[in-house]
């Protein structure tokens, strides 16, 4: 069930999918496991090299309880990724009808249909466990991902720290609309059920954490420290450290306190980033997850995370984690700029969720050229206290449609409306455009350019 953090899953499907999960039918089969352990006498991690080589097994070194849910092939901790089109239907292949929704997802251990993923290459020296594979789709019968999915495992005291890379090769060549991605999915067993995490406005101060709901389906929540974790009674678990993220998604389906590996009781946290999946994109990411008491895993969190993070996006392999609405740009590979069309109606650019003190960002540095009619821009903002863009929290500035780079200084702190806890940005390069027409985008930043 990989693809729950998708937006295009309604409540009819959500209403289907509680069924399976109390249903034997879903089950994972009795596949033989092919395991391969990290063990450095704190913890201990296993990959099973006959479902994709996604994490099966986690737990203290020397202990007997596995923290981590295999009810079937979509549980796991693994990758899994999102893109169009939606319904996915390869050479007419139709997706299992619950999973129709999901669109393009691969995912690491198999698909529904009980079809594992296959590994291409695999190596553990003792030191860091590697895998690639071949990932399938999770919503369809045997069809393979057009794509390989890599990972990378070390552990440090009671940390793995892992590194993950997806290469596409798609036929499929179009730009999708961007999407959620679970950087990673983790599902944990029934005991750990309490999912903890922070989502006030005075992260890594010491402030009292919050409790996301034990329910099914799951929530969303910005998560200002960066982390979460599902744990037991006795406030004993696994925590997620994933410092490029504020969104998550989490919660709890069956019955709360029991249930095994095979058993369909679990806990799901995934950080989430809306990214674009190009056709040919390289795409990589990191994590650690930290197996401890609650108080253990934060303090690991504040101890190696940046602790402010005002807007720094600089635009040049990579798209930041930004995404569009009404426009594309010129895709994969990024270099040196985004250039992003400007031909339709209100195109414009979302950032990705974040976290910082307006007095901390009072101005905005927008380096960028543009070839348009359009004379003014715009950048929107959300608050904590106000969380989706509005007409009242924005600001226009001039533009010079020459084509040529220029420095933009965004006065945002003139705005009344830019104050307190601020949760992301939208730039509006132009209300309208024409055809022919783009900007290319060098950074958006708090600092001025070098």
């Amino acid at each position: 069930m990989s693809g729950l953090t998708s937006r295009s899953v309604g409540f009819l499907i959500c209403v289907l999918i509680t069924s399976l999960l109390t249903g034997s039918s879903h089950a994972a089969d009795t596949v033989e496991e092919k395991m391969s352990y990290l063990d450095n006498g704190s913890i201990r991690i296993g990959v099973n090299f006959n479902v994709g080589g996604a994490i099966t097994y986690l737990s203290k070194s020397g202990g007997e309880n596995n923290l981590i849910n295999n009810y079937d092939w979509g549980r796991q901790i693994q990758m899994s990724h999102y893109s169009g089109p939606i319904p996915f239907t390869p050479n007419g292949k139709q997706p299992l009808k619950v999973w129709k929704g999901l669109g393009w997802n691969p995912i690491q251990s198999g698909d529904v249909f009980k079809n594992r993923s296959k590994i291409v290459e695999q190596r553990n020296d003792g030191q860091e466990l590697y895998v690639k594979c071949i990932p399938m789709q999770w919503p369809l019968n045997n069809e393979p991902g057009e794509c390989t999915f890599e990972c990378w495992i070390q552990l440090k005291d009671n940390t793995a720290q892992v590194r993950c890379r997806t290469i596409n090769s798609r036929a499929d060549k179009t730009q999708y609309h961007g999407r959620h991605q679970e950087l990673p999915a983790i599902y944990t067993n029934g005991p750990w059920y309490h999912l903890m995490t922070y989502t006030k406005d005075k992260p890594f101060t010491g402030d009292t954490l919050t409790q996301i709901p034990a329910k099914f389906p799951w929530d969303y929540w910005k998560a200002t420290e960066n982390w979460a974790a599902l744990v037991n009674d006795d406030n004993w678990g696994l925590g997620i450290w994933e410092p490029d993220a504020v969104a998550f998604i989490g919660g709890f389906s069956g019955s709360p306190g029991k249930g095994g590996t095979k058993d369909a009781a679990t806990g799901y946290i995934a950080p989430l980033q809306t990214e674009i999946f190009d056709h040919n994109i390289v795409y990589e990411f990191n994590y650690t997850l930290i197996l401890g008491s609650l108080e253990e895993i934060r303090r690991f969190v504040y101890a190696h995370a940046l602790h402010s993070a005002p807007p720094n996006y600089h635009f040049e392999k990579d798209r930041q984690h930004w995404y569009y609405n009404n426009t594309t740009d010129a895709g994969w590979p990024i270099q040196s700029a985004l250039k992003v069309s400007l031909e339709g109606n209100n195109p414009y650019m979302v950032g990705p969720s974040g976290f910082w003190k307006a007095a901390e960002a009072p101005d905005l540095y927008i380096e960028a050229a543009f070839q348009s009619s359009q004379t003014r821009a715009r950048v929107f903002w959300t608050r904590q206290d106000s969380p989706t863009f509005t007409a009242v929290m924005n600001t226009a500035f001039d533009i010079i449609p020459d084509g040529q780079f220029h420095v933009y200084t965004v006065k945002l702190s003139a705005s009344p409306e830019y104050r307190g806890a601020i949760t992301g940005l939208r730039f509006d390069p132009v209300p309208v455009g024409k055809a022919g027409e783009f900007v290319k985008i060098k950074s958006i930043s708090s600092s001025p350019p070098n």
